[in-house]
């Protein structure tokens, strides 16, 4: 059974003394803002999925609701289910531009809705005058994060306001099971398998309502039922959403820099294995290469994979780091559907094992094929 998000108090709204120009911008202004822009370093977005009931507006009600000190703002990715804020109301304007009303709290976060241009929203409010700590981006009815993933993340327009801090999945801890169990063995799946493998922090929330008979166990198995299909994301027990929020905004998943966290996690999985599991499962697996690589092979490969389905394999998810050939430079890879990045981020340090790791989580993923085909990319295959 699942079930609805329980009702919240509405926090207290305060009144918004700027007002929102509609008047088209003059060059000069456009210039000024362009500059204060590029000069202010990017502003994360968190996006927040999660299956029908899991707690998506529980979180972002307790954000809007907590004394944090810090100046957050949610938008509301669709019209529909009400979260107990009072919603900012969104009219056609003139000619069908779109036109939001920001809601300000009490608190210094400000909400609104969003029915149509995500982009146009992000670009207005990076634009207000108040400066921002973070935006978290609630995907009502979003069963799949992968189009938001493209485009707040390598978006040529945005990158220089805002980024793709990270993506947390809400996930129910007494339904979770049965949603997955249900659909197990087949070949298409559901809301809450996806939202799981796109995940970089998953809140397993509801722990409380998980029977108290031998409840550390059920929630021990529920966690690894989470891992097999993806490793990589941190997970976090929670009761009614609330949660240290330095946990879930400031992640930096999508930043190449952050090396040192995603040599970590490569760490833990590279013995990763499951083979388990269903052929067709979607799970995570990990493959590991000591020969530098050909930086030239390595994207023709990624493009068989994730454009081409050369190999019949559905990626969703991919991190690695890689040892490319006649360069002293660590890179990076990631990527989400078929969007991907390499980017050289340091040079190798004498302590590192400078040797490719590579995560895939997706679907029908088979570890002979990915080991064999990543092969050809080495010196050796030349």
């Amino acid at each position: 059974m699942i079930m609805e998000d329980d009702e919240e108090e509405p926090p207290i709204a305060v009144e918004i003394n700027e007002t929102l120009d509609l008047a088209p911008p003059t060059p000069s202004d456009q210039s000024d803002q362009r500059q204060d822009i590029v000069e202010a370093p990017p502003v994360g977005v968190t996006v927040i999925t999660g299956y029908l009931g899991a707690g998506k507006s529980t979180l972002v009600n307790y954000v809007l609701n907590t004394q944090h000190g810090k100046r957050i703002a949610v938008i509301l990715n669709e019209f529909g289910e009400e979260i107990g804020v009072e919603r900012a109301m969104i009219n056609e304007g003139d000619g069908g531009a779109l036109v939001e009303e920001w809601v300000e709290l009490a608190n210094g976060c400000i909400c609104c809705t969003v029915k149509h241009s995500l982009v146009q929203a992000l670009e207005q409010l990076v634009q207000r005058k108040e400066r921002l700590d973070h935006i978290l981006l609630e995907t009502t009815g979003l069963a799949n994060p992968a189009p938001l993933a493209s485009i707040l993340w390598l978006d040529d327009q945005l990158e220089s306001a805002v980024k793709l801090d990270s993506i947390v999945t809400v996930a129910d801890a007494k339904n979770l099971r049965y949603q997955l169990q249900r659909h197990h063995d087949l070949s298409s799946f559901p809301e809450a398998f996806s939202q799981i493998a796109f995940a970089d922090v998953i809140i397993l929330n509801k722990v409380d309502l998980v029977s108290s008979e031998d409840s550390e166990s059920a929630l021990e198995e529920l966690e690894k039922e989470i891992r097999n299909i993806n490793s990589l994301a941190n997970i976090i027990r929670s009761v009614r959403c609330q949660v240290d929020l330095s946990k879930i905004l400031n992640c930096s998943a999508y930043d190449a820099s952050q090396v040192n966290h995603l040599e970590a996690l490569l760490e833990e999985n590279k013995s990763l294995t499951t083979r388990d599991l269903h052929d067709s499962a979607l799970r995570t697996l990990c493959i590991c290469e000591p020969r530098p690589v050909n930086l030239d092979k390595v994207r023709l490969w990624l493009e068989e994979i994730l454009w081409d389905k050369k190999y019949n394999m559905d990626v969703y998810r991919c991190k690695g780091v890689l040892s490319v050939l006649n360069s002293d430079q660590l890179h990076t890879l990631q990527a989400v559907r078929e969007i991907y990045e390499i980017a050289p981020v340091r040079k190798w340090r004498t302590k590192d094992n400078q040797t490719n790791k590579i995560v895939f989580i997706g679907q029908s993923l088979n570890e002979e094929v990915l080991i064999n085909s990543f092969r050809a990319c080495t010196a050796a295959a030349f």
